[in-house]
């Protein structure tokens, strides 16, 4: 299957000229210690004044008797909105979060009243199956209660991180893992997932690019369709229409986010407007096309604008222009925080700055239990506003949280979790180096492995970031599984190194430098804990921490070989560590059955066929680094240097003022596209159905691809295009589909792509799209460096009236 470029449709009239940017963190301290909520946001709990309750009825409310299964979603929808009172309404746009295993009397008393729309799931079944009881059976309207939690990559079965899971460019598995999460979730009582991140991450620094697909529009599209409809499951109903036999996904954070300037958290983004619609929006509009539930805004700004206010994305852009039908929702606490951005005065303006812009739900913070009905009743905000806010509630409720059967699936209705973990883990290594066919290992010409470093038998670290219900006891490390796959046979010599990633006392490399001279391989397990990559786990410096890099140069000195398996969140600097490494695999943080996967690799079980979702800079300065930049005046010579350190006086003339750096070369430690094989791939010449296109064609783009080794394996074929004249300055390339394809040995494949104008078309600093003609260059190879050396020409312009409705799609 070939996953195609996000076909993107035409926004609102009004260019988007301001831009919010978002996060979803501040409540995981609280979900992952237990302690309280309003310890650590105190805003959760304290109102501006000691007034009555905005949401308790004056007056009791008749009894109503409540059809909620007999017609469409959008009909019952309507007959209960008609039955509703106004606080009833706002209510349902009310999401609060309770810690530990009881039910405070208060949100009893809630629950009971219709003023709580939605309670987090915080590790408690008990709770959540007792408060969705209430809700059904003790409230005047018996409506269902949303319950949500952060599945972000498994629930009990930790998957690889979702930078992992990119790594891998499978959909169908990633599916399938997001596919188990979800019924491991609702067996535990959970309705409503706050994933997939589908922000577009450039920045290694920042801590998040690990809950990110990584820098590309495309891919970050495919994985987005992916992981959306593995959480929800979509299928045919009886009467034709589309149910949903698993929980509701929230594409988060709309958007910008990952845009966060010098890679801090919580800080703005600043972006052009071609740029947020020609690389931001596209993922984010391939959740609308497949049906995501809801949306999720965040922190910070874009271009000035709160995201959690922004008129422009979430109504024009994300309801109006997209035709989004589901909910919106505030990340944690992002509606008071609107105030420290100086954008409202106080809860009341910032409930109906949020309001106003198209917000539906509010997450943790109470301006909308405080303030909504006064705003409603004075007229600052429209009923027509509330009703529409209320609806969206409420077919998500319907789709996703009626009663029904928590039980876990039988044995055999999907792949096996552990299995799907391993395989997944496996697709999403890396192999960066392989000098002189280090690996894969050969047991028979093994007596004696050393396995070395603070992440070899780590069980929480392989983990990751964002999880909050697996259980490390079951994490399979790479030492034990090493361990077991190599046998009695074979001595497995164990020394950590370092009591963690970050300790900085060489205490134990001497431990470690003899347990290597000793072996016949050294397998050097190094990079980041888990808790150094996730929601405000910035870093300004990218290089192995602690005492790692200094434990890696005392093995190599001892002349044994060296296996670097490097577990972490971000793409690290790790230049001097591969220069002394015979092999380096890159895991991320792999999960649950990374152990057995790396394991698998090392022993060549399979062949590593992961690729980078991410450029890997040399130094941290370089950042941020991505493949698809735009083109410059000056670009850097292929064969520029860096100038300090080489001896000379100043670069060669014709490399001198061009874009560079004067201490290290301007060029990425590993491209994005990314990854070795234990095999080699030859590909053809690239082959076009057509030499020339006009506006509503499509071409076909064909090559053919080799196994010229001697190893079973799998690659993934990409297709770059570069526009090389337009109205404005374009990137140098950009990817616009792949294909993943296994090949045996000296077999051989023809690849075929179909690339629309649709495909060439691009959006503008207006925000208008446009197909414009000219020369457009093609490659298609296993990385972003790939050779574009076939052209094809546009021969005639659309209008803007004429130019195609491009809506995304991951395929």
């Amino acid at each position: 299957m070939s996953h195609h470029a996000p076909r993107r449709s035409r926004l609102a009239p009004r260019c988007l000229a301001s831009v919010g940017i978002v996060l979803a963190l501040g409540w995981y301290t609280a979900i992952a210690s237990g302690e309280d909520a309003a310890a650590i946001n105190p805003e959760v709990e304290t109102t501006e004044g000691e007034t009555a309750d905005p949401l308790i009825e004056p007056e009791a409310l008749p009894a109503v008797s409540m059809d909620l299964t007999s017609g469409t979603v959008d009909k019952i929808a309507q007959r209960v909105l008609a039955e509703m009172s106004l606080r009833e309404k706002i209510g349902q746009l009310c999401q609060v979060a309770v810690f530990g295993a009881d039910l405070p009397e208060e949100t009893v008393k809630d629950l009971r009243a219709g003023r709580i729309g939605s309670l987090f799931y915080t590790g408690s079944p008990e709770q959540t199956r007792r408060a969705k009881r209430i809700a059904i059976e003790e409230s005047r309207l018996g409506l269902p209660l949303l319950t949500p939690r952060d599945v972000i990559h498994g629930f009990e079965m930790v998957f690889p991180i979702p930078l992992g899971q990119a790594a891998s460019w499978d959909p169908d598995l990633i599916k399938a893992a997001a596919s188990i999460a979800a019924d491991e979730a609702s067996a535990k009582g959970v309705n409503w997932t706050f994933a997939p991140m589908i922000d577009v991450g450039r920045d290694a620094r920042w801590g998040r690019v690990a809950e990110s697909a990584g820098e590309d529009p495309v891919l970050g599209s495919a994985v987005a369709a992916a992981m959306i409809e593995g959480y929800q499951q979509p299928a045919e109903g009886s009467d034709g229409a589309t149910v949903y036999e698993g929980i509701a996904a929230c594409a988060k954070h709309f958007a910008g986010y990952g845009l966060t300037e010098g890679g801090r958290d919580y800080n703005r983004a600043e972006v052009s407007i071609s740029e947020l619609n020609n690389v931001i929006l596209p993922p984010f509009h391939t959740a609308v096309d497949v049906g995501c539930a809801t949306f999720m805004t965040g922190f910070s700004t874009v271009n000035g604008v709160p995201a959690t206010g922004h008129y422009q994305l979430i109504t024009e852009t994300l309801k109006e222009g997209w035709g989004f039908d589901g909910l919106v929702v505030s990340d944690w606490g992002s509606v008071v925080e609107m105030i420290d951005h100086g954008y409202a005065a106080d809860h009341r303006e910032a409930a109906r700055l949020a309001f106003t812009a198209g917000l539906d739900m509010e997450m943790a913070t109470t301006t909308y239990r405080e303030n909504l009905v006064d705003l409603i009743e004075s007229g600052a905000v429209s009923t027509a506003a509330l009703d529409d806010a209320v609806l969206r509630v409420l077919r998500v409720k319907l789709r996703f949280a009626m009663p029904r059967d928590e039980q876990p699936r039988p044995a055999g209705s999907q792949a096996s979790p552990r299995e799907t973990a391993r395989q997944l883990a496996r697709e999403s290594c890396v192999l960066l180096k392989n000098e002189a066919q280090t690996l894969p290992l050969t047991p028979s010409e093994l007596k004696r492995v050393a396995v070395i470093g603070p992440l070899a038998d780590a069980a929480r670290d392989q983990l990751g970031c964002w999880m909050l219900d697996g259980n490390p006891d079951e994490a399979v490390t790479v030492l034990s599984a090493l361990k077991q796959a190599l046998g009695p046979e074979i001595e497995v010599a164990y020394s950590a190194g370092a009591a963690s990633s970050i300790d900085e006392s060489d205490a134990g490399i001497e431990a470690a430098r003899d347990a290597a001279a000793e072996a016949d391989v050294a397998v050097v397990c190094v990079g980041e804990g888990w808790n150094l990559s996730g929601e405000a786990r910035s870093r300004a410096n990218l290089r192995l921490p602690g005492s790692q890099r200094e434990l890696v140069r005392a093995v190599e000195q001892t002349g044994t070989p060296v296996v670097l398996v490097v577990l972490a969140g971000r793409p690290l600097t790790i230049g001097d560590e591969t220069a002394v490494a015979d092999a380096v695999l890159y895991a991320w943080h792999p999960g649950t059955m990374g152990g057995p996967a790396i394991a698998d690799l090392l022993l060549g079980v399979e062949s590593p066929s992961g690729k980078l979702p991410v450029t890997f800079p040399k130094q941290v300065g370089q950042s941020p680094l991505y493949y698809n930049h735009p083109s410059t005046g000056r670009p850097a010579l292929p064969e520029t240097r860096a100038l300090l350190g080489s001896g000379r006086d100043d670069f060669p003339e014709l490399q001198k003022y061009r874009s560079h750096y004067l201490d290290v070369d301007p060029f990425p430690l590993y491209p994005f596209g990314f990854g070795l094989s234990y095999t080699t791939f030859s590909y053809g010449a690239v082959e076009l159905s057509t030499p020339s296109l006009r506006p509503g064609q499509t071409v076909g783009v064909r090559v053919s691809l080799t196994n010229t080794g001697s190893v079973v394996a799998e690659e993934v074929a990409q297709l770059y295009v570069q526009d090389v004249t337009a109205s404005i300055v374009r990137p140098v390339r950009e990817l616009k589909a792949f294909r993943r394809g296994r090949l045996e040995p000296g077999e051989s494949e023809t690849l075929e792509f179909a690339l629309s104008t649709d495909d060439l078309a691009y959006y503008d600093n207006d925000g208008t799209l446009v197909l414009e003609p000219g020369e457009f260059r093609l490659g298609v190879g296993g990385n972003s460096s790939v050779p574009l050396d076939a052209t094809l020409q546009l021969t005639e312009s659309a209008s803007t009236a004429e130019a195609p409705t491009r809506r995304p799609s991951s395929r």
